[in-house]
């Protein structure tokens, strides 16, 4: 079984010319009740089946189970996903040992910017890079599948960014 640890930060400050990565990635939700979700991924040219379980009490840790799957599979799929697609670039930062996936959402999720760090415990130390804002990690408002049905369009004026 793979465990996901990961936390979540809003962006505060320039990033992008520290990435050594950027793609384009389009997901959708075949199904995200329950706090457990089926995703299908577009990236750049490649697709992805995902499955999440809920999160643990923190919202640091979840089941994951990822499969590469036929880009024609992916498009296919994304047809019959619930409605709401996210739109996002993905960048890579690396900064002490660690990669940070810096999000930046486009469409009615445009503006936002999220960090996330991936570990491999919950208490697994790492020193955070100077363009990371506030922690949200296991704030529900954040998860892509709560961004596709109540988009940060309809809600950034009542958040604190930073």
């Amino acid at each position: 079984m793979h465990l996901e640890i990961e936390r979540k930060f809003l962006v505060a400050g320039e990033f992008r010319d520290q990435a050594y990565n950027c793609t384009h990635i389009q997901q959708g939700y075949i199904s995200s009740a329950g706090g457990r979700t089926v995703r299908v991924r577009i990236r750049d040219d490649r697709g992805y089946l995902t499955i999440k379980g809920p999160s643990g009490k923190a919202g640091l840790s979840r089941y994951e189970f990822e499969t590469e799957i036929a880009l024609s599979d992916a498009q296919d799929l994304m047809r019959i996903c619930e409605p709401g697609i996210i739109d996002k670039n993905r960048y890579l930062v690396r900064h002490a040992g660690h990669v940070f996936e810096v999000d930046e959402f486009f469409g009615e999720n445009e503006g936002l910017l999220i960090a996330e760090v991936e570990l491999q415990s919950e208490d697994e130390p790492f020193e955070k890079p100077g363009f990371l804002g506030r922690e949200v990690t296991g704030d529900r408002r954040y998860y892509n599948s709560h961004l596709r049905k109540n988009p940060y369009a309809l809600w950034r004026t009542d958040a604190q960014e930073v």
